[in-house]
């Protein structure tokens, strides 16, 4: 069976957007094989570099296999008369291809019919691909698209070349005026002309690869090479592992190396955060770290060619380097001229969300949000100083009027905590004070992804959490939630910071209680004139941070998913507890004892749905008097006393014991379903089971929905 090739040139792909196009168009092609009969024998493979998306799919069928289809025609009754075929008979004849003597007999429900068996030859997978690989191409998304010659073809950068080969034959293939050819482009500068391709399979990669074009993998190990060897000519350095900046320079680059480079040490007395993110972010250079992890004055480029034997590339990227860092420290010094406290006034004029008003605004929300939320944690027994958080919400935007921040906007919040840090906050404030009001500050974003670590200080919680909900509760007041997968204001991200630093800090804060304060903060603003009547604010929220809850539960803690699905039925809005409970029933769940709970109470779910659905009576309590089996007598009496045991140690957040005595309950739910039939003719007797039903369900699904777990033997992932 051929392989099969497929590569889009094009000018050069932004590099933050190679990653997910790749992966996409890979798919892309993935399903249309399998959707048309020609799902390949090996794998499918995506190959990508700054001016190429490529995918390759190896052991293709060369045509699609012939269908054979039995297709009914008219009635018999209506197919003949006086013993001889009809018009009808004739056309249905044509219409399958065979002659009328060939038509056989099928009797059905309606009476008998003619029928046919109707063969439809596959077509060849050029056919199929040429033609449906156009569609998938122009629907990849792409955050951005160009527009080039006619208004009708967009690409995220013109196309200049294509290659679709089937083993060595190239298929005719036409995208926006461009004709697949079995002809590549190698680097730009190292090999900058055409490159044939003399097949579909491995060649491909050799081909490329003679062309100065190496795969991603070899890309990135090819780099990391180089930055140890650059790295080693200093001695004890090492450079700073950063897989995101790696990822953007392994998408920026076809035959990369790296030059070692130099600033002058004086630099070093600004922030390091301020150097590392000009080196980073706008230059995308690699910072260097001595054995003590402090910054040295020296940086690493990567390049997209074979070296710099003459040092010219090093001295231009030095000379950027100095002016950034020049520019840096102008406007360090020239903030220090207006405190972060006389900017708090500025932010008037900085605008928030044009229906949520200014950064001014917001800042008086946040701070009565915190206010509530420190008084709530406190009367949960938890030590902390609201001062703290305070002073640090007046002042934890201000740093949006700076000249640094303009320039830098990375460093938003970072800016401010150091210039909290070195600056007069109120006259008689202990340093340590400051400092921890300056570090609230700092750790204002966080976390700003699942991996990144949440705000050291209980105080910093309280601020990234109250900021946080306080943008998510606007937005959605105005009915501006994410939808698919569009999310201009970023909710979901801040909705997973909220969700992990309540987890992972342990505070006792409820979801529901925390987004009724941050809507009661824009109670009588501007802002609140503008929310829609049509949102329903709770719902919509309850079910948005449901998503986030699970998300967190399974992407970052990896927990199961029908583990996740039990608890989160059983109750969300309070995440530490949600955590707790997701923790006990997986450690429970591989007992037979728990399996065979999990398997009774679909059971009973089932039943308790089918008598409301057939409109069967449940009694309000159970009768134990008109209790007539041992089975269920028993099972009765075992409800309440269990019930207490795990209520009092629910009440404890015991829940792993909890569960375990939960799955005592198995042998008596056992006995009933093999001795008691539950719907039976008898109303009173079936009411007062149905209601012995429902109170095991209600007192035992405080913890989690034990139907939503997968049992017989069906593996949870």
């Amino acid at each position: 069976m051929p392989d099969f090739l497929l590569e889009i040139g094009c000018e050069e792909i932004p590099a933050r957007m190679i990653d997910a196009a790749s992966l996409e168009l890979r798919e892309r092609v993935k399903k249309l094989l399998e959707r048309e009969n020609l799902s390949p024998a090996g794998t499918v493979s995506s190959l990508d570099s700054p001016r190429r998306l490529a995918v390759l799919a190896t052991g293709i069928p060369v045509a699609q296999p012939d269908v054979t289809e039995q297709v009914n025609g008219p009635s018999t009754n209506a197919a003949f008369k006086d013993g001889k075929p009809t018009t009808a008979a004739d056309s249905f004849a044509r219409k399958a291809g065979v002659d009328v003597s060939q038509l056989k007999r099928v009797t059905t429900p309606k009476g008998e019919y003619l029928t046919a068996e109707i063969t439809k030859k596959g077509r060849s997978a050029i056919e199929v691909l040429s033609q449906l690989l156009p569609k998938e191409i122009n629907s990849i998304y792409w955050p951005k698209n160009m527009y080039w010659r006619k208004p009708s073809e967009k690409f995220v950068r013109p196309i200049r070349w294509l290659v679709a080969l089937l083993d060595r034959e190239v298929l005719p293939l036409e995208l926006d005026g461009i004709r697949a050819r079995n002809e590549s482009r190698g680097h730009r500068i190292l090999a900058p002309g055409p490159v044939r391709i003399p097949n579909a399979g491995s060649a491909y990669v050799e081909a490329l690869r003679s062309a100065k074009v190496l795969s991603r993998v070899e890309r990135e190990q090819r780099i990391r090479k180089e930055l140890d060897a650059a790295a080693r000519t200093i001695a004890g350095a090492r450079w700073r592992e950063d897989k995101v900046l790696l990822d953007t320079v392994v998408n920026l680059t076809e035959f990369p190396s790296a030059i070692l480079g130099s600033f002058d040490p004086e630099f070093l007395e600004l922030p390091e955060e301020v150097l590392v993110t000009v080196m980073r972010d706008h230059q995308k250079y690699f910072a260097i770290e001595g054995p003590d992890g402090r910054l040295q004055p020296h940086f690493l480029a990567v390049l997209n060619i074979d070296g710099d034997p003459r040092g010219t590339i090093r001295h231009g990227h030095e000379r950027v380097l100095r002016a950034r860092f020049n520019d840096a420290r102008f406007f360090w010094t020239t903030d220090q001229k207006h405190p972060l406290r006389e900017r708090i006034a500025w932010l008037k004029n900085v605008t928030f969300q044009k229906d949520l008003g200014s950064y001014y605004a917001k800042t008086k929300r946040v701070q009565r949000l915190c206010s509530w939320l420190c008084e709530s944690i406190r009367q949960n027994g938890v030590a902390i100083r609201p001062g703290i958080v305070h002073k640090a919400a007046s002042l934890a935007k201000t740093d949006l009027t700076t000249e640094l921040v303009k320039e830098f906007t990375e460093l938003q919040g970072i800016i401010g905590g150091l210039y909290a840090s070195v600056q007069e906050l109120d006259p008689d404030l202990p340093d340590s004070t400051r400092q921890l009001i300056a570090q609230t500050i700092y750790d204002q974003y966080r976390p700003q992804s699942v991996e990144d670590s949440v705000p050291r200080s209980l105080e910093g919680a309280v601020l990234s959490i109250a900021d946080k909900a306080d943008s998510i509760a606007g937005m959605f007041a105005l009915g501006l939630q994410p939808t698919g997968s569009k999310d201009p204001f970023a909710l979901r991200r801040q909705a997973n910071g909220i969700v992990k630093t309540i987890a992972e800090k342990k505070l006792p804060l409820g979801l529901n209680q925390l987004f009724t304060d941050a809507r009661e903060a824009y109670r009588g603003s501007t802002a609140e004139r503008k929310f829609s009547a049509a949102v329903n604010y709770t719902g919509t929220l309850q079910t948005f941070f449901r998503e986030r809850l699970e998300f967190y539960l399974r992407d970052a803690l990896r927990f199961k998913y029908d583990v996740v699905n039990a608890v989160l039925a059983a109750g969300f809005d309070n995440v530490v507890d949600a955590v707790a409970r997701t923790e006990a029933v997986t450690k429970v769940r591989p007992s037979t004892d728990f399996e065979s709970i999990s398997v009774a109470f679909k059971r009973i779910k089932n039943i308790l749905r089918q008598a409301t659905e057939t409109g069967k009576r449940v009694a309000s309590a159970v009768d134990s008097n008109t209790l007539r089996d041992e089975a269920e007598r028993e099972l009765a009496s075992q409800i309440p006393r269990v019930a207490e045991t795990v209520e009092t140690l629910r009440t404890q957040n015991d829940y792993e014991h909890a569960l375990i005595e939960i799955s005592r309950l198995r042998p008596a739910v056992d006995r009933f379903f093999d001795k008691v039939m539950v719907m039976v003719e008898d109303e009173q007797t079936r009411a007062n089971r149905l209601a012995l039903l429902q109170t095991l369900l209600a007192n035992f699904s405080t913890i989690a929905d034990f139907s939503e777990i997968v049992t017989e033997g069906k593996e949870s992932h």
